[in-house]
């Protein structure tokens, strides 16, 4: 679809690890539209690396829907790309709460026209299910995109 649309595309990982970067570079030819990705895993990466206010990671978190939008945003200032997918979440099997629990995934998307959206989901599974299933998710939110369906 990106290569159709003549568009690109950027990401930011944290909960993922590389794995959506992975999947898509995966994928032959991916060089026509993907521009790069930045693995922030810690919260100081995600402010310097990616724009996220501090104040936004303290009063809201790494997982949340103010700090996906804005690694999305991030990422899309930061490779100048038309879109930008930027996924947050609890892999496990630790780190979850109540609140929060192991599975939770936030996924950004924010598009150099102004559009940006973001979806809260909860994968069941183990570490591996849950990055594999939020690769997934977050390629979904691409298409939808691209789609114009956010």
């Amino acid at each position: 679809m990106l290569l159709a649309s003549g568009r690109s595309v950027a990401v930011a990982e944290s909960c993922t690890g590389g794995l959506l970067a992975g999947a898509i570079t995966g994928i032959p030819g991916a060089s026509e539209y993907f521009l790069g990705g930045i693995v922030a895993y810690h919260d100081g990466s995600k402010t310097s690396l990616l724009g996220v206010p501090a104040k936004t990671l303290l009063a809201k978190g790494a997982v949340s829907r103010e700090t996906a939008l804005a690694m999305a945003e991030g990422a899309l200032r930061r490779f100048g790309s038309d879109i930008a997918v930027a996924v947050t979440g609890v892999a496990g099997p630790g780190g979850g709460t109540r609140a929060k629990p192991v599975g939770t995934v936030w996924i950004a998307v924010a598009s150099r026209g102004g559009g940006r959206f973001s979806h809260r989901h909860r994968f069941p599974g183990d570490r591996a299910e849950v990055r594999r299933a939020t690769v997934r998710a977050a390629l979904a939110a691409v298409a939808r995109a691209l789609e114009g369906a956010g």
